[in-house]
């Protein structure tokens, strides 16, 4: 899938390519929606139906992925609600196996996130895959989300890389429609970001069943 003699840097998204992204869906579409919800004297499903349109109306902007903005927005502690279900967190399958692998390959391995800094935070305390970073690159210091091409502009400011010798795995469809136009060569998307969901349509992009398939 990749032929690595030609790859210098690879670029790795956190939530759904190295984490499990079952964590960050059930927060958004169960628990927070019950947390508030109690608070506003709502049922679950009627909490869920005044949310998402709110969730929608911000997905692919920075407010989205700040955690900073929810509380604001829906006056509750939105990282206190998080650290609830911190026991949710989790590595994907064969993942530190892969990080260990490139790290043997002398890659330059940067991890580029929306996440916000306070759950990258959270989460690299929990699995501790931070070691096998050169660095990491969140949209919240760089000023845009990388749906975003102001994000690959700022990246490629912060960052010597060649976009040709680059890599991308990101489960995010937009955002490697982003990195594809600014340039980047090599991109990859993941099959099941959330264990609990299945399969997606991954459009045109070659999808990561399993990272063991990337080692060489």
């Amino acid at each position: 899938m990749v032929v690595w003699q030609e790859i210098d840097t690879v670029l790795l998204d956190m939530d759904g390519t190295l984490l499990d992204l079952h964590f960050d869906n059930y927060f958004w579409h169960e628990y927070l929606p019950v947390k508030w919800g109690e608070m506003h004297a709502l049922e679950p499903a009627e909490a869920k139906k005044q949310l998402m349109p709110r969730f929608k109306s911000n997905v692919g902007t920075l407010s989205w992925y700040c955690i900073d903005f929810w509380t604001e927005e829906l006056q509750i502690n939105v990282m206190a609600l998080k650290n609830d279900i911190e026991h949710l967190i989790q590595i994907r399958p064969h993942t530190e196996e892969f990080l260990e692998f490139l790290h043997r390959s002398n890659k330059h391995v940067l991890m580029v996130t929306n996440c916000h800094e306070k759950l990258i935070d959270m989460k690299m305390k929990k699995t501790r895959i931070d070691r096998y970073f050169h660095d990491i690159y969140c949209a919240h210091n760089l000023g845009a989300p990388k749906e975003e091409n102001d994000f690959w502009v700022k990246l490629g400011q912060e960052v010597d890389f060649v976009p040709e010798k680059t890599v991308l795995i990101d489960d995010n469809l937009t955002v490697l429609r982003t990195a594809r136009a600014f340039g980047i060569r090599h991109l990859l998307t993941i099959a099941q970001p959330d264990s609990k969901a299945g399969a997606r349509d991954t459009g045109e992009f070659t999808a990561v069943e399993s990272f063991r398939h990337l080692i060489r």
